[in-house]
């Protein structure tokens, strides 16, 4: 029995390589980003031109469905550029959707916590409103609607958020790097969310399109933390307990883009498809520093 083919879009990035790692059985993955990776065999396609789209489909498939992860993620750039990060945030889950819509095939959009405000004061459930504070958050709340348009029967959106895993640039990467730079650190500590690897989100987001149902979901690790606790953690792991860190408001560490100060997810809803939620963030946190050994 043949496997199912799966589109992986941005595959030659930090979550799309781990999506690649880990196809489940009775699947194949095909690989794609934006600029062509021969060493990962991924071809280089512009997705928000939809004939580059309709050729991928018809020279690398007929596909059972696709998860797209590949997005514009510079969230402060964004500021200054929204009409590029719409065409990628946007305009690509458009043309994905529809050619998903025709083929009858389950689309996964990965999208992100920053749809919310952040004035909340409990666990963001799917159906809370949104309202993006930045350019970022606009304009993947701009392609999350522009797939459940496009395809109501099935695209599957699934927000996460605090990211970083074995490949890619990352806070905690950055975090590591700068302590040993510095010898000590000031970090934020007045934005809450939960830090989540792809180790934990590329398995949840292949279940959301083998089992899910279209509408939202929202995947993170369990608990909260802020940039300052997350730091801290990831300094004791990764044997620089002895750096100092100073916790900071944002306003004392301004940036382009507004951030929510609370986007702690609730989870519920995924944890209910899988039977089981994404790991504790320490313990996220202390599976990733054993493989990256940063």
């Amino acid at each position: 029995m043949s496997s199912k083919r799966v589109l992986v879009t941005g595959a030659a990035g930090m979550l799309g390589s781990e999506l690649l790692r880990v196809v489940p059985a009775g699947f194949e993955a095909v690989g794609t980003d934006l600029r062509a990776d021969a060493a990962v065999d991924v071809p280089g396609v512009d997705l928000a031109e939809p004939a580059a789209v309709d050729a991928l489909f018809r020279a690398r498939g007929p596909f059972a469905g696709v998860i797209h992860g590949a997005a514009y993620t510079a969230v402060d750039l964004a500021e200054e550029q929204e009409a590029l990060a719409h065409r990628a945030n946007a305009d690509a889950c458009r043309v994905l959707a529809r050619l998903c819509a025709r083929a009858s095939i389950p689309l996964v959009v990965v999208s992100t916590d920053f749809v919310f405000d952040g004035a909340g004061t409990r666990p963001y459930r799917e159906d809370d409103p949104v309202n993006p504070l930045s350019a970022y958050g606009r304009t993947k709340l701009a392609g999350e609607r522009a797939a459940l348009e496009e395809h109501p029967r099935g695209a599957r959106i699934v927000r996460t958020q605090w990211l970083y895993g074995p490949r890619g640039k990352h806070f905690p990467g950055t975090i590591v790097r700068l302590a040993r730079e510095k010898g000590a650190l000031k970090v934020v500590h007045d934005q809450v969310g939960s830090p989540t690897t792809t180790l934990e989100l590329a398995p949840a987001l292949w279940d959301v399109l083998a089992k899910g149902e279209a509408g939202v979901y929202h995947a993170a690790c369990e608990g909260q933390a802020s940039w300052c606790d997350l730091a801290r953690a990831t300094c004791d792991l990764a044997g620089l307990a002895h750096v100092p860190i100073t916790p900071c408001t944002t306003a004392e560490f301004p940036r382009p883009a507004k951030r929510p100060a609370y986007s702690v997810l609730d989870c519920s809803k995924l944890a209910k498809l899988r039977g089981r939620t994404l790991a504790p963030w320490k313990k996220a946190l202390e599976n990733w520093i054993a493989i990256d050994r940063p």
